[in-house]
């Protein structure tokens, strides 16, 4: 089992049609298994791509 280390949350709005109606809609953050050390986290994208960056 992966630990989550992201504090990320989805984001929340509302999808409007062309008659204005408004439903509403979550964004869910793109998290990805990465190992680390030998150790599996789950971060998001964007932070698994900075942190090889950094370690490379």
């Amino acid at each position: 089992m992966a630990k989550k280390v992201s504090t990320k949350k989805p984001l929340s709005g509302n999808k409007r049609s062309h008659a204005l109606n408004a439903t509403r809609t979550k964004q869910k953050p793109n998290f990805q298994t990465v190992t680390i050390n030998g150790i599996k986290v789950k971060l998001t994208a964007r932070e698994a791509k900075a942190f090889k960056k950094i370690t490379n």
